[in-house]
């Protein structure tokens, strides 16, 4: 697994199980996963003879993010390294204007939008679009970055900040939407598939900070819907490995697409406590072609919460706490510095009265991050 972060530890305990050496790629020794898996590689994640020497003792590779440069991948696949998802699949994740290209071309209802050169044309497809927009760099946003939104008398140096990043930028409709809603499948080489329940994800500032599972309240004929549009995306685009489908739920009643991530994903962390197979187990089963696992739910609901670091530099007192308080919880750990706003972990709860999941859930997280006291 090319990258060090959380993901990747989260994907160890499941390497264990199925009795898989996971190896990883780490940029440094203190990353998430370095401190759990044996023997980690130190190296740059974005330089080709690191990619080609770690490659050498691994029969397949597979990612924790997206941002290994797309040419070194395919020099890979042309030396021969069997790289699960492959390029072609992975450059959808990678370059959300390809994304928006591709998905319209299958007739997957998206946003509208354009890749736009330079500022003027920001202000005309603001003025076309009602006045607002969403301005997003085509390759490298994550959680909130790479992410502006404007809107006619929004300051012309805001406007220009996105073109500094020297990537094409790509200007999205605004989209007035209920909520935000994930689809996640797996997906083997030999075309396997399976769909895990769609999810409700709670953003704030760009950062998901919340999950429901399923999403409260969906007709079933919706949920089967948002599945059948992720496992025809896997399916187009010959994903093999975990596929995350972000899509907006607009007032009208649509589903639009938002986002795709090709690698287990923040929408499907309640998995590992909540389903029968987590994200982590079937990406590993998908990317070794091994049968995959049930998707299915253990509960009517599993709520995840993600701890953000904030005021309290020393969160284990407040962990013993939260431990002792409610013994039905699950607190993950990702092994990280405490900085304000950053993902530390995540709590899941999960049973059959949603009030109450998210009361425990939220209540964990916020103690933990010094929010409340008692």
């Amino acid at each position: 697994m090319v990258g060090g972060g959380q993901l990747a530890r989260m994907t160890q305990p499941a390497a264990v199980a199925l009795g898989v050496r996971l190896a990883v790629l780490a940029a440094d020794a203190g990353e998430s996963a370095a401190q759990v898996v044996r023997e980690p590689v130190v190296a740059d994640e974005k330089a080709l003879e690191d990619l080609t020497s770690f490659a050498k003792s691994c029969d397949v590779l597979t990612f924790d993010h997206e941002h290994v440069p797309p040419a070194h991948l395919k020099a890979l696949e042309a030396a021969g390294v069997v790289v699960r998802p492959g390029t072609n699949a992975l450059l959808h994740a990678q370059d959300k204007g390809a994304m928006r290209e591709r998905l319209s071309a299958m007739g997957i209802a998206c946003p509208r939008y354009r890749v736009v050169a330079d500022p003027g044309e920001v202000a005309r497809f603001v003025v076309e679009h009602g006045g607002h927009a969403v301005l997003k760099t085509t390759r490298g946003g994550y959680d909130g970055k790479g992410v502006w939104l404007i809107d006619t008398d929004t300051a012309p140096e805001v406007v220009a900040e996105p073109f500094r990043a020297g990537v094409p930028v790509l200007a999205e409709e605004r989209v007035n939407y209920a909520r935000e809603l994930s689809a996640v499948v797996a997906r083997s080489p030999h075309g396997q598939a399976v769909a895990y329940p769609v999810v409700e994800s709670v953003q704030k500032a760009g950062i998901c900070v919340e999950v429901v599972a399923p999403a409260p309240g969906m007709p079933s004929e919706r949920a089967v819907e948002a599945q059948r549009t992720a496992l025809r995306i896997a399916a187009e685009l010959g994903v093999v490995g975990v596929l995350a489908v972000e899509m907006f739920e607009t007032t009208e009643g649509e589903l639009l697409v938002n986002e795709l991530a090709m690698r287990p994903h923040n929408s499907g962390h309640w998995s590992i406590d909540g389903a029968v197979t987590s994200q982590f187990e079937n990406h590993l089963r998908a990317v070794l072609d091994l049968p995959l696992g049930s998707p299915d739910a253990r509960a009517p609901y599993t709520v995840m919460v993600n701890i953000l670091g904030g005021d309290l530099p020393d969160v284990y007192p407040a962990y013993r706490h939260v431990m002792a308080r409610d013994s039905g919880l699950k607190v993950h750990w990702y092994g990280k510095a405490v900085r304000p706003g950053r993902k530390v972990g995540h709590v899941t709860a999960y049973g059959d009265d949603l009030a109450s999941l998210r009361e425990r859930a939220w209540h964990a997280a916020d103690y933990i991050r010094g929010d409340i006291d008692e």
